[in-house]
This record gives C-alpha cells, sequence and structure tokens, in this order.
C-alpha cells in the first residue's frame, strides 16, 4: 500500500513537471493564485481569530497593583511588588539570597522592561535584602534589572564587611549606582537633599513619600535593626497605603508624633505579625481597613532556641491580631508552616496560606485576591485551631 502511495505521488509529481514544461505561463499563474489565497487565509486568520483572543490584563494608568510575595523558601522575610502604568516600585528582597530566582520570575511577569523606577530596602537585616546581591548560584535582583532610583536606611549597626549579607548588599547596590542609578537614604529623601525627594510622584494622582521617624537619625538602644526601617506611604486619591518594614513599636510611636498619618485603605502588618509591632498607637490613628502580612503563619523560625518557642507568639502572634481585630477582619498571610517538629531539631515545611496576595485599585474599586485562596485569616483552618476572635 505505501509502495502504492509512493508510486502515485511521484506520477503527481512528474505530472506536475511535464505541465509546467509544455504550459508554463498556465503552471506560474496557477502558482500565483495558490500564493494570493494562502496569503488572503493568512490575513483573515490574523483579523478573525488570532487578534479575537483576549489580551492579558492591562494595567490604566489610575490602577495599582499592590504584590505581596511568597518567597521560594520556607523563611520569613518581605519582597512588595508595587505597579502603576509602567512604573514599578520594589520594597524589600528577603528571605534569603535563593529567594532570588522565585522573586525575580515573578516580578518579570509585570516588569516587562527590565527596568525598576524605585527601590526601597527597609533595614539591613537578611529577610529583607538578602535577593538584592548575586552569588555564584543566584543573579539578584540589582544585577538582574535597571533600578532607577534606591532609597535605603540611613542608619545600621551592621558592620561593612565583604563577606556579611550587608557588605554584599551595599556592594551589589553601589554597582548599581556605578551603573547609574541614583541612592539616597530616607533621611536624605525627608530633608529633600542631594537630589532626593521627599514626595515622588508615580502616576497622576499618585504619590510615594518617605515618611520620618526619629531613628533615620538616632540609633536605637535596642539590639536589632528593626527601629531604622524606612517607612513609605503611598497616596492614591483618598486612599492610602503604609509600608513600615519592621519597624516597632518604639519606631512606630516616633512615626505617629512625627507624621500627620492619615487613615489607610492598606497595611502591610508590621514586622511579619510579630507582637513588638503593629501596637495601639499606630493602628489608632491609622485604623486600617486591610492588613497583608508578609509571613509564614505558625512559623518556629524564631526565637533560635526550640525550648523557648511560644506557639502563641509565632507570626502573627495572637497579641497582634487582637489588636488589629478591633479594627477590621480582613487580615491576609501569604505563608504557612506545616510539618513542624521542636525536637530533637527545629524543622518544618511551608505551602502557600493565601499565597502570592494581589491588591488592585483604581481609587473606587478596590479587590484582594490570593493565588491560593482569598480566605480573610479568621476563616481558614489554621487560624480556628490556632488563634482566637474577639474582635469586628
Amino acid at each position: 500500500m505505501a509502495n502504492k502511495r509512493n508510486q502515485t505521488a511521484k506520477k503527481a509529481a512528474r505530472a506536475a513537471e511535464n505541465a509546467a514544461k509544455k504550459n508554463p505561463k498556465i503552471f506560474f499563474s496557477l502558482v500565483a493564485i495558490l500564493l494570493v489565497i494562502a496569503i488572503v487565509a493568512g490575513l483573515l486568520w490574523y483579523f478573525l481569530v488570532y487578534k479575537k483572543k483576549p489580551a492579558p490584563p492591562a494595567f490604566a494608568t489610575d490602577e495599582i497593583s499592590i504584590h505581596f510575595l511568597e518567597l521560594g523558601n520556607k523563611y520569613v522575610g518581605d519582597c512588595t511588588l508595587v505597579k502603576i502604568g509602567n512604573t514599578e516600585v520594589l520594597i524589600d528582597a528577603g528571605s534569603k539570597n535563593n529567594s532570588a530566582s522565585t522573586l525575580i520570575s515573578y516580578i518579570n511577569e509585570y516588569c516587562t522592561d527590565g527596568t525598576l523606577e524605585y527601590v526601597i530596602a527597609t533595614h539591613a537585616h537578611e529577610d529583607h535584602i538578602g535577593a538584592f546581591y548575586s552569588t555564584s548560584s543566584e543573579r539578584g535582583i540589582f544585577e538582574s534589572f535597571d533600578c532607577k532610583t534606591i532609597i535605603d536606611f540611613a542608619k545600621t549597626k551592621k558592620e561593612n564587611k565583604p563577606t556579611s549579607v550587608y557588605g554584599k548588599y551595599v556592594a551589589a547596590r553601589d554597582a548599581e549606582v556605578n551603573s547609574g542609578a541614583k541612592h539616597y537614604t530616607a533621611l536624605e529623601c525627608w530633608n529633600n537633599e542631594n537630589g532626593a525627594q521627599r514626595t515622588y510622584a508615580l502616576a497622576e494622582n499618585v504619590t510615594m513619600s518617605i515618611l520620618y521617624q526619629k531613628y533615620y537619625e538616632e540609633f536605637d538602644s535596642g539590639t536589632g535593626e528593626n527601629n531604622y526601617s524606612v517607612c513609605v506611604l503611598i497616596t492614591q486619591g483618598t486612599y492610602n497605603y503604609l509600608f513600615t518594614g519592621d519597624l516597632e513599636e518604639k519606631g512606630e510611636i516616633s512615626l505617629v508624633e512625627s507624621n500627620s498619618l492619615p487613615q489607610c485603605k492598606l497595611y502591610k502588618g508590621g514586622h511579619h505579625g510579630s507582637k513588638t509591632s503593629s501596637s495601639e498607637k499606630l493602628l489608632s490613628v491609622i485604623k486600617p481597613e486591610t492588613v497583608c502580612i508578609c509571613t509564614c503563619a505558625g512559623t518556629p523560625e524564631y526565637p533560635s532556641d526550640a525550648s523557648q518557642f511560644n506557639p502563641e507568639n509565632a507570626f502573627p502572634a495572637q497579641a497582634t491580631i487582637d489588636r488589629l481585630s478591633k479594627y477590621t477582619d480582613k487580615i491576609y498571610v501569604t505563608s504557612l508552616a506545616v510539618d513542624i517538629v521542636l525536637e530533637p531539631k527545629k524543622s518544618w515545611n511551608v505551602v502557600s496560606m493565601n499565597g502570592n496576595i494581589v491588591v488592585r485599585s483604581n481609587g473606587i474599586d478596590f479587590s484582594v485576591t490570593g493565588s491560593n485562596h482569598s480566605l480573610i485569616l479568621k476563616e481558614t483552618e489554621w487560624f480556628k485551631a490556632n488563634r482566637t476572635w474577639s474582635g469586628v
């Protein structure tokens, strides 16, 4: 059967060849007609089929999207992408250097021109800056994107050693500056010094302001870096979105006393939901309507001594939830710790809670969706088993 088909095909080819030799004008006319038919068919397919495919979601110039990212590992950390039109703001890049590939993959979906207009590093802890620099196994944020303006902390207790997390961050940041980026501290922004600005226009009717708190200038008497955090307020018409890094109660008191803070449509829960942050002093002023917490619910990561681990203080802490619950039940959490073992050695895994949380608003409509689910925290099985609710 196969031989017969081959013979038929050869005969057809010989016939076409003979026809072309005997009647070349007719042959080439037929070829031209077939070519025209193919072109017309292609155009019809393009306009009637391809062009009618739904386009990817477009961002209107008045629409903002705020993305609270999962980090690709089991550790707690922050990374928030803010997008409006063709402008992107990245606030922090944690938790570890091996988060970089996960973060870069996500950011590339939205930052299609390879440029981050603003990069903010709130403070010098690894879970906020660990993915900015590159290593032999991971390409970092600074090397992966063209960063136009970098704003970071004015104070730190960290030593600038080449092998330290902070030292690697500084080296990568300075390399980006040598490539054309502008670098300012939060204090320079507040003071409008050296080309820095207190307020930046992101789009028509949308601004980003660097707020003041005293630990931009004073050393914190505590042992950590959290109170050096850069604090940012993004305003879209009458909607306000507040980001305070890991600022703790002393810093929050200064933040309230130093700024005329508005009521906030969105608040990024401070310090991953720690009991040391989201104080009543701050919450009573900003009265948050929606709270997104970048954390791993129930994680035993802190403290390092497993014998001191208190599940009630694990992020987000019961005390934090009690304070937040006076103002809203719209609380969302990125990730969840599972398979927790404390002895003989701490171990745990991570799965998505809400997952990557995306907040969208055009200044009127406002929505929150999670890549895993969009349940508010108090409706999740983890909350029902581990926390109590006594608020609104």
